[in-house]
């Protein structure tokens, strides 16, 4: 027998946990992750192409203003650098219109931690990134796949104890469709893990000036 049980064990425990305290609501299929191997997926190059999240999501609220994205099927990527970094995608379900991760997917989620917390990838950093279908609101779509990055971020951190410095977030709504010939299909609506590269190396301090030793003290002078 085990001594210890597995972060996905942890996960099922965890998940059963909220069922016998959340009622629970009609839901479709939770699909399956990828079945590749997930560590070999996101243990790509050490170093990759900064990208400033902060920018990127300016970019994303400012681009509804433009007729030129107007529709859907013309809509070109936000982000096309993010398809070229190595990730892995999963459907995570979530309460409609909202960030209320649902118990079915604890156990995803559980599989994601035990990815990120393997040896393998403890030096690297990742992108949490957040879709959704369109439908409604493009504004309101970012806001909440934002938040539903959030979400995930903060199971991962507080529940699996994966270090927060490792994580970011980005929401992206219906701004990068994974299935543009069909707007509002629910291949649309997902959460992408991508690998930013290893987490920069602390820089070694400085090492401190040797101290001067202190001059001899005087001797006093004797009287005679």
């Amino acid at each position: 027998m085990r001594n210890a049980i597995s972060l996905r064990d942890a996960a099922m425990l965890a998940a059963l946990l909220i069922m016998l305290a959340v009622p629970l609501c009609p839901a479709r299929g939770q699909a399956t992750a990828p079945a590749e191997n997930l560590v070999d997926a996101l243990a790509g190059p050490e170093t990759a192409p900064e990208i400033d999240i902060a920018a990127i999501r300016q970019q994303a609220l400012d681009r509804p203003k433009s007729k030129a994205t107007a529709q859907p099927v013309n809509r070109p990527p936000l982000v096309p650098e993010l398809l070229k970094l190595p990730q892995v995608t999963f459907d995570v379900l979530f309460d409609p219109d909202s960030s209320i991760i649902r118990p079915g997917s604890y156990r995803t989620l559980g599989r994601i931690a035990d990815t990120l917390t393997d040896p393998a990838l403890l030096p690297y950093r990742f992108l949490i990134v957040g879709h959704t279908e369109s439908g409604g609101r493009r504004d309101h779509n970012l806001i909440v796949s934002q938040r539903r990055a959030d979400a995930i971020r903060d199971v991962l951190a507080t529940t699996f104890k994966i270090s927060s410095k490792r994580l970011q977030t980005l929401g992206l709504g219906e701004e990068q469709l994974r299935d543009a010939a069909r707007p509002p299909s629910a291949a649309n609506r997902r959460i992408q893990v991508v690998s930013l590269g290893k987490m920069p190396e602390p820089e070694s301090p400085a090492p401190a000036p040797a101290k001067k030793p202190p001059p001899p003290a005087k001797k006093p002078h004797s009287r005679k």
